[in-house]
């Protein structure tokens, strides 16, 4: 379970745990007009358990707190949809993933992207694609819809062409360097990034070997604008869209463009391990 999950269910807990002491209730007095067990409230109310949208109903009519219902309950369904399982999520496949992310780059006008280790989607080529999604789904279990999948990755790309949007991303040099892809589709891969840097709108970054980092990359995540950051870890997707959350991935996104190079630098190194890959035997 993730930090940001478990300061949602505290927040929560906090705003029910404020109107119960107004009404002046004990927490095993309102366990007992709920036919709740004793530790439920406690548990609620600590973030230990998350409410139901029954739950918040049932402690709103007991404490007098009725017209806090509706916002009681989106909070509620805020949290449920902040953290996603990968097997929920890609449970029909592959394809319907990429198929809802296209959703959130069409709203995008900034579209900023961390990236340690892997390409990021909108820059790989079909076969680097090819490469990551069969390793998804084999991973997981899930339905094999490879071909569809990259099918839909590939159609996402569109979004670089089209509109006034901008994408900044930045990229480690492990990026460039792991894998486990034959060295012809990696090579592929690294001249489609050679190519990609000439888009006007697109900004690359890579992150030398031996940079310093002011903050240290645990994961990667896609930012849009600044309403929802997309962080996706080894067991489910967490969408993040607290203010005071996203400005922490706005700043963690600055070290990381103070760290990396631009322009004439990132392509040496791009082209450097191009040079090596091919020279290797």
């Amino acid at each position: 379970m993730t930090n940001n999950l478990n300061q949602a269910r505290e927040a929560l807990g906090a705003r029910l745990r404020d109107l119960r002491m107004d009404a002046r209730l004990s927490g095993l007095a309102l366990a007992a007009l709920a036919g709740w067990q004793s530790s439920k409230v406690s548990k609620i109310e600590h973030g230990k358990q998350a409410p139901s949208e029954e739950d918040i109903r049932a402690w709103c009519l007991h404490v007098q707190a009725e017209q806090h219902i509706p916002d009681l309950v989106a909070a509620v369904r805020i949290i449920e949809t902040q953290y996603v399982e990968w097997r929920r999520q890609l449970r029909s496949g592959t394809r319907r993933r990429q198929q809802s992310q296209v959703i959130w780059e069409d709203e995008t006008r900034l579209l900023r992207v961390f990236q340690p280790v892997v390409i990021p989607g909108l820059l790989q080529t079909e076969d680097y694609a090819r490469m990551i999604l069969a390793k998804i789904i084999e991973y997981y279990g899930i339905p094999d819809d490879l071909e569809s999948g990259v099918s839909a990755r590939m159609e996402r790309q569109k979004v670089l062409y089209r509109g006034d949007r901008r994408f900044h991303m930045v990229i480690g040099y492990g990026a460039l360097q792991t894998h486990s892809a034959e060295r012809e589709v990696m090579m592929a891969q690294l001249e489609r990034l050679l190519t990609l840097m000439t888009l006007p709108r697109l900004r690359l970054g890579v992150i030398p070997a031996r940079a310093a980092y002011e903050v240290t990359p645990f994961h990667g995540f896609w930012m849009f604008d600044e309403r929802m950051v997309l962080v996706e870890t080894l067991s489910a997707e967490l969408k993040v869209t607290q203010p005071r959350e996203i400005e922490l991935y706005v700043k963690a996104f600055d070290s990381f463009t103070h760290s990396a190079v631009y322009g004439p630098e990132a392509r040496a190194l791009i082209a450097a391990e191009l040079v090596r890959l091919a020279e290797s035997p």
